[in-house]
């Protein structure tokens, strides 16, 4: 599933009844905003039911699906999502479905209550997996060769699980991250106004105060890197102003979001500069200029190896459609 970086994936999501929206959206919002950003598309998806009909969800608004959930050789990635009534939808069809769809799926995700769905058909067992802390006893005791553990989420071989809809979003922003890179990912985040803390590659929002607890020598370094962008600091003079040396301002980077100071602030300025490639007419010229590049071919250079293309190439391949 983080192969071919290049290549858009499509991935099918079967929603059981009694879904929450904010777990849907908590799946499909991080990668419909990362192909807006990306100006192209990276994912794709469909939606399948148990039975083919809308999906029913708790707030009695439907998910129009494509089908129903079948056996079947497809390779798409499978996401099961379900948070109320697991059990009644445990049926013997389902876990026969499940089982078959796990000899051709390059991955399967047990999202909230689906991480059950998901053991009940053996798809677990010696795997770690992540789950609502109201379930960890529950869980443990019913299916012994399962390793739960304390994480959000939990990516393990071919297997993912997260225990609800703030721990999948995480999920999705560490998919994101592996199969595109973390400027993206980031930016992703950015769009959610999302803040977080915790253990590496962490993405937080950048905007308007902190409420998480981060070292303040780093929160005032972030604080200068959203500064504009036309005269970008050194990372040197970055570390004196917050009173630490480049090297521990490297350490708190790399424990805070698993980057560099230099790779965080080039992915600032690069994500802007791509929305302005593809959200407005500004020349390329002006828009090297604005974030900090001191010649138009420094700043092409830069944008292809962050998003694999040129700027002139992004521009040409949104007008034709491409």
């Amino acid at each position: 599933m983080f192969d071919s970086l290049d290549q858009p994936i499509e991935i099918d999501i079967v929603a059981f009844p009694e879904t929450t929206l904010i777990l849907i959206a908590a799946v499909i919002e991080p990668l419909r905003a990362a192909n807006r950003i990306a100006g192209k598309t990276l994912y794709s998806w469909r939606f399948l039911s148990i039975d083919g009909r809308p999906a029913e969800t708790t707030s009695q608004l439907d998910i129009a699906v494509s089908g129903p959930f079948l056996p079947s050789s497809e390779n798409r990635p499978l996401f099961i999502l379900s948070s109320y009534s697991w059990e009644d939808y445990s049926t013997l069809g389902v876990k026969m479905a499940l089982s078959r769809a796990a000899r051709h799926r390059p991955m399967i995700a047990g999202i909230e209550s689906g991480t059950w769905l998901v053991a009940e058909a053996g798809l677990l067992n010696h795997h770690k997996v992540a789950l609502h802390w109201d379930d960890h006893k529950d869980f443990s005791e019913r299916y012994p060769d399962i390793n739960v553990v304390q994480d959000r989420f939990v990516i393990d071989r071919k297997r993912m699980t997260s225990g609800g809809a703030l721990p999948t979003l995480d999920m999705m922003l560490e998919i994101i991250r592996r199969r595109q890179n973390f400027a993206l990912a980031f930016e992703v985040s950015r769009s959610f106004v999302y803040q977080r803390d915790g253990a590496s590659h962490q993405l937080i929002s950048l905007r308007d105060g902190y409420d998480v607890p981060m070292d303040d020598r780093l929160i005032e370094s972030l604080r200068l890197m959203e500064q504009p962008f036309d005269q970008p600091l050194t990372i040197a003079r970055i570390a004196r102003r917050v009173g630490t040396s480049d090297r521990h301002l490297q350490t708190l980077f790399q424990n805070a979001f698993g980057v560099t100071p230099h790779q965080h602030y080039l992915a600032l300025r690069l994500n802007f500069a791509r929305r302005q490639v593809i959200e407005s007419r500004t020349s390329l010229a002006d828009i090297a200029v604005a974030t900090g590049f001191n010649s138009a071919s420094a700043f092409s250079r830069s944008y292809r190896a962050q998003f694999r293309e040129s700027p002139s190439e992004t521009r040409r391949r949104l007008r034709t459609g491409g």
